[in-house]
């Protein structure tokens, strides 16, 4: 099953937002423009249909409900989140709704508005129900998260679940152990990567870092091999080895590794380890040459053909960089721009602007002309400089 769109009211930077996802999305923006917060939407659907998740878990985590809601709701402060999705093996449509809001006296605790599942148009199931009424308490779960009730429409919930999200952290890499006692849920950030890696059956595991290696062959100077090795204290390492004068003294583990490393082996590995399923990436471009950086799209559609199954990976990718995005084989159907206003962010999707789509189909990249579309105007007029 894919996601194949999703509409929004009043989540985060977003009064009201609607867009098509295909098998790779970027998107663009000035910062604090809600990037970010819009990969969010997918980790939150992840978060409450996760073992051990929940909604109340997924909103307290966040802050509450006051933190999700969009400061421009106002009249209306439901929040909403519909999906489509598309059953690859029938080509069925299916669509889940939720509707969010809190309680009005006591413990303010977050509740379910209205909640649906629908199959090509039919509705499964709506709420709140009978049951609801009878028992308001019930109110505080989604059907998502509960195995007595989601049966006929488990899939739903089993592809929110593998959604992936990956923001990949050198030093978090290097020195787990300094960063936190309490390990995050779900890792985003690195932290228990060698752990990931170590767990992995032997013969994947040496599958992906063999490829991770001839990828990092080209990206990286005179590595010859790399490999994970257990410390005196059974710790995982990563070692590669590096040409030298001296034969041996080429060997370093992780903690050496240079930032752009680092991440794109994280890169990679998630790439490699994602089936099937919906990968978020941040900022990929981050401590990588601007050289590897223009061959990332590429990079990701050839991985994504090599997992040689029939359906392939979504991929969801926030981005400042005009080297990633002066791939020419980047249509404007793929980009989504995000434009601040007074009363939120606004999404289109770069084909949707007649400007943007004449210059594309004139055979400019997204880059040359998106980029320009979602910079500050001041900062074209103004230098930071003037106002130290």
């Amino acid at each position: 099953m894919k996601i194949t769109g999703i509409s929004l009211k009043n989540w985060r930077n977003f009064k009201e937002a609607a867009f098509s996802i295909g098998d790779q999305i970027y998107i663009v923006g000035p910062n604090a423009s809600g990037k970010s917060n819009l990969l969010d939407v997918f980790r939150f659907l992840h978060d409450i249909s996760k073992e051990g998740g929940g909604l109340y878990s997924a909103i307290e985590s966040r802050g509450g409900i006051s933190k999700i809601r969009c400061l421009s709701a106002r009249q209306y402060p439901e929040i909403e989140i519909t999906v489509t999705l598309t059953d690859t093996s029938n080509n069925a449509q299916w669509v889940y709704s939720i509707g969010i809001g809190q309680e009005v006296r006591g413990y303010r605790k977050p509740k379910i508005l209205h909640e649906f599942v629908s199959k090509d148009g039919k509705r499964l199931f709506s709420r709140p129900d009978k049951k609801d009424v009878d028992d308001p308490e019930r109110l505080y779960q989604t059907f998502l998260e509960q195995i007595n009730e989601n049966a006929k429409f488990r899939d739903i919930s089993r592809t929110f679940q593998a959604i992936r999200y990956l923001h990949l952290v050198p030093q978090v890499v290097r020195y787990p152990q300094y960063f936190s006692e309490r390990k995050m849920p779900e890792d985003p950030y690195g932290q228990n990567f060698l752990e990931l890696l170590a767990k992995t059956p032997e013969r994947t595991r040496i599958a992906r870092l063999t490829k991770i290696l001839n990828i990092l062959k080209v990206a990286v100077p005179n590595i010859t091999n790399l490999t994970l090795h257990p410390d005196n204290f059974g710790h995982p390492h990563l070692q590669a080895i590096y040409s030298h004068w001296r034969p041996g003294a080429g060997k370093q583990n992780e903690d050496q590794f240079s930032d752009g490393t680092l991440r794109i082996i994280g890169m990679l590995w998630a790439l490699l380890e994602t089936k099937d399923n919906m990968l978020l990436l941040e900022e990929p471009e981050l401590s990588l040459h601007p050289g590897i950086v223009k061959q990332l799209p590429d990079l990701m559609k050839k991985i994504n053909k090599d997992l040689k199954t029939k359906i392939q990976s979504q991929i969801l990718i926030s981005t400042h960089s005009y080297e990633l995005l002066s791939d020419k084989s980047i249509s404007g159907d793929q980009v989504l721009m995000l434009l601040p206003d007074k009363e939120g962010t606004q999404i289109k999707t770069a084909s949707g602007i007649k400007e943007v789509r004449d210059l594309l189909l004139a055979g400019m990249s997204v880059g040359d002309v998106v980029l320009p579309k979602v910079t500050p105007k001041d900062l074209f007029q103004k230098s930071l400089g003037e106002y130290i």
